[in-house]
């Protein structure tokens, strides 16, 4: 569980609107809890790291290894010309 003093709350609001764990809420000087703050609902990972790019992302019936090796041929053909 995170610890966060009321000092980072008040630097970082998002904190709350990006909640995804359990965190505790402390006052650093009397060393005590105040409170303890809980996700109210879970959001998808992918909306949080797409950021403004989520309608951008494509669904693909590729496998990891197919896409790592587009991807491999894609910066060659960039680095060296050359295309197979």
């Amino acid at each position: 569980m995170l610890s966060i003093g009321i000092g980072e709350i008040q630097k970082n609001i998002a904190l709350f609107t990006k909640l995804q764990n359990t965190f505790q809420i402390v006052d650093k000087r009397k060393k005590e809890v105040l409170a303890y703050v809980y996700p109210a609902k879970k959001s998808s990972v992918i909306k949080n790291l797409a950021g403004k790019y989520k309608d951008k992302v494509k669904k693909t019936n590729l496998s990891i290894e197919e896409i790592k090796e587009l991807s491999f041929e894609e910066a060659m053909v960039e680095k060296y010309g050359l295309s197979s």
